[in-house]
Formats: C-alpha cells, sequence, structure tokens
C-alpha cells in the first residue's frame, strides 16, 4: 500500500484529506543482540518493509485511530481521550500509537488530537520491529504537524519510553532508533549509551552478496515475561560487579569477571554473551571498514551460538535455519531480534541464494513446521515524510 491508497482511505474513514503521508521502516539487526540495553554497540539497517500514516490534526482533546491491517481491513475507528491516557491500560495494537502521544505530552509537547489512519508492511511477530515503526511513524507526523523541532533521535527516546512504560514492553533504544535514523545501502554503527552514531556503507549486491531475512512465522511477544527476566539478570550481573552496565566490562577482562560472579550460572551466561557481542560488533564494524565483507559470516555464526547457549532465547525453528543454512553453503547466519521465535539472516553469496531457500523449506517441510517466509534485506531509508 502506498501513501496515496493511505491517504485515499483516511479520506474514506474521516471524511477528509490528510495534512500529510509519512512512513517509517521495520529493521534487521546485522548484529549486536541484547546489548541495547546494557548501554553497548548494535548495528541494525532499516527494510524495505515500512508503516504508512496519514495524519491530520485535532484541537478537542481527542485521538482517533484506524489501522488497514486489523479486523481484516475493516478499520474501526478506536477514539481516545488523551487526557485519559494512561500507562498499560491499553493491551491492543492501539497502545503503540498512543503511547507515542502520551509520551509527546507527557515531555510537555503541546499535542491537541489526532485523526491517523496506519498501515503496515513490516511483518509482525517476526523480530523486525513492527512496533517501532507504528511508533517512529506517528512520532515523526507528529512531530512535523505540531512544528516540535525535535531531533530523529529525541523521538527515538520517546517512542522507547511509549513502549517500556505505556505498553510496558521492557525494549532497549535500537528499535526506535533504527527506524528513525538509519539512511540507504548503510548499517548504523550505534553507541547505545550516547547514541552517537556511525553509518558504514553495507552494499552487499555490489560484491555478489546477499542477506536474506528467513521468517520462521514463530511469534513473540516482547512483553512477555522471558525478556525481561533477561533483562533484570544482566542488570543484576552489572550490580554484583559494580559497574553501571554491561557495556562498562571490558572484553579482555571478561575472565575475570566472570569469575568474580562464582556460582551465579544464569548471570555468568547473561554477562558473557554481552560483553562478547559487543565485541563481535566492533570485530564486525572493522571488517567492513576493511572491506573484508565475506568475513563478518563467521562472526553472525558465533552470535548466534551465544544467542543460543548463553543468553537461551533461540528456539528450534531458528536453528533449523541456522543449521541448514551453514550446511549449504551460507557465509553465515544467525537469529535476530528479541528471540522465542522471529526471523533469522543469512549471509550468501548471490549465486547461493535459490539453493540455500530450497533447502531451509525443505527443512522446514520435513519438520513439519509451518512455511517460512524467506526475502531479501536491502539497506533502505529510515524514517521520512512521502506527501
Amino acid at each position: 500500500m502506498g501513501a496515496q491508497q493511505v491517504a485515499g482511505r483516511f479520506a474514506e474513514l474521516y471524511g477528509a484529506q490528510p495534512e500529510g503521508v509519512w512512513a517509517a521502516p521495520g529493521r534487521v539487526n546485522l548484529i549486536g543482540e541484547h546489548t541495547d540495553y546494557n548501554d553497548g554497540f548494535v548495528m541494525p539497517f532499516a527494510l524495505p518493509h515500512q508503516a504508512l500514516a496519514a495524519v491530520s490534526r485535532r484541537t478537542d482533546g481527542l485521538l482517533r485511530l484506524t489501522s488497514a491491517d486489523i479486523d481484516g481491513g475493516a478499520a474501526r475507528i478506536t477514539e481516545l481521550r488523551l487526557d485519559a491516557l494512561a500507562p498499560e491500560s491499553d493491551r491492543e495494537w492501539t497502545a503503540y500509537p498512543a503511547g507515542v502521544v502520551w509520551a509527546l505530552r507527557e515531555a510537555g509537547h503541546p499535542v491537541t488530537g489526532a485523526d491517523i489512519h496506519l498501515a503496515s508492511t513490516v511483518p509482525t511477530g517476526a523480530g523486525l520491529s513492527s512496533s517501532a515503526a507504528l511508533e517512529v511513524v506517528v512520532a515523526l507526523a507528529l512531530n512535523d504537524l505540531y512544528d516540535l523541532g525535535l531531533q530523529r533521535w529525541k523521538l527515538a527516546r520517546l517512542c522507547q519510553r511509549a513502549e517500556n512504560v505505556y505498553v510496558g514492553a521492557p525494549t532497549g533504544i535500537m528499535d526506535q532508533t533504527a527506524s528513525a535514523c538509519c539512511e540507504p545501502g548503510h548499517a548504523l554503527f550505534l553507541d547505545t549509551r550516547d547514541l552517537s552514531q556511525q553509518q558504514i556503507p553495507f552494499d552487499l549486491a555490489a560484491e555478489g552478496l546477499r542477506l536474506l531475512v528467513v521468517d520462521t512465522q514463530v511469534k513473540h511477544a516482547h512483553s512477555g515475561g522471558e525478556y525481561g527476566k533477561r533483562r533484570a539478570g544482566c542488570e543484576k550481573g552489572a550490580a554484583l560487579l559494580g559497574v553501571d552496565a554491561l557495556r562498562d566490562i571490558p572484553y579482555d577482562g571478561l575472565d575475570a569477571a566472570l569469575a568474580r560472579l562464582g556460582d551465579e550460572e544464569e548471570v555468568v551466561r547473561l554477562v558473557r554473551h554481552v560483553v562478547t557481542e559487543d565485541e563481535r560488533v566492533e570485530r564486525t564494524v572493522a571488517l567492513l571498514r576493511a572491506g573484508d565483507t565475506r568475513a563478518i559470516g563467521p562472526v553472525l555464526t558465533e552470535g548466534h551460538a551465544s544467542l543460543r547457549d548463553d543468553f537461551r532465547i533461540s528456539c528450534p525453528e531458528l536453528d533449523l535455519v541456522v543449521d541448514t543454512a551453514l550446511a549449504h553453503g551460507a557465509l553465515g547466519a544467525r537469529m535476530t531480534g528479541g528471540g522465542f521465535g522471529g526471523s533469522a539472516i543469512v549471509l550468501a553469496e548471490a549465486t547461493e541464494v535459490d539453493t540455500l531457500t530450497k533447502a531451509v523449506e525443505e527443512a522446514f517441510a520435513a519438520a513439519a513446521c509451518k512455511a517460512p517466509r524467506v526475502f531479501e534485506a536491502v539497506p533502505a531509508a529510515g524514517a521520512r515524510r512521502l506527501s
């Protein structure tokens, strides 16, 4: 669905043309998983898949929301009063855009209402940040319409607050920053402590390479308990080691740090993953800068082993993708996203894409799993106004 279709549907629902249409993408995280809420490093890039929002202002304190993706496209209008918005009061999809409005108003920004129609091509529950795309597209639209003058990184922070506090999902800052700030043809090297950013060229096609996303169709929910347990365990590890965040444990001091944790076996695993994952991000950046893109394959695979064995957030379907891809010539593969389902990424020679795709599909069929969705990930543009 494009900008014209979204604007046209808005007009049908609300009786007037929108003031504008905005887009914000989903993302794939190349490397750096569960490091963002530990003040660490991440390296996402934006997908062509995006959330679209047609929006107009209101002055009566009402927020009206519709979605082309809910109720079979019937687009039932949900009407909320801004002064009644409260954290964790909404367990429906509307919590994401409503949470953004709540976060903006709580921060003192004069948002007086809006009519919003949303449509998205970002797969939900696939670890590709469909919720962040919804949040960022609404935030950018309101920032423009109300002339708030907020920088992209500040919008990302407000969207994270919306998801953490209003929705109740303890996610880090990566997803929203990627959606707001990524550039086409680049991966975003992000320091989540100070939000400093570097755009790293990532043109796989020019090197005869492809990055496949394999959506296992196993759904996950970040607001579920397991994600929160991992975050709490990381915070416990930082407290036991006397640091502000696990980011502060140097890679060459990891063994000594783990020894200090004694018999805290679960915390040891979590700390080991985060510290080694930060090092993998830095290694990936160095390899890409050196033009040695193929050499990042084994780093991706190392990351999957750490997520599977130390962080323990993989699942049989994700492991099946990785194992099958590697057995059929992939340069590297790993799960991506929050875990417990979702997607894996596969780095491969362009000439091997069809073979790998067929092998993964056949492996899923043999295991009696739901057929995966496989597509190529091409680094795309971040959030922007379309009309």
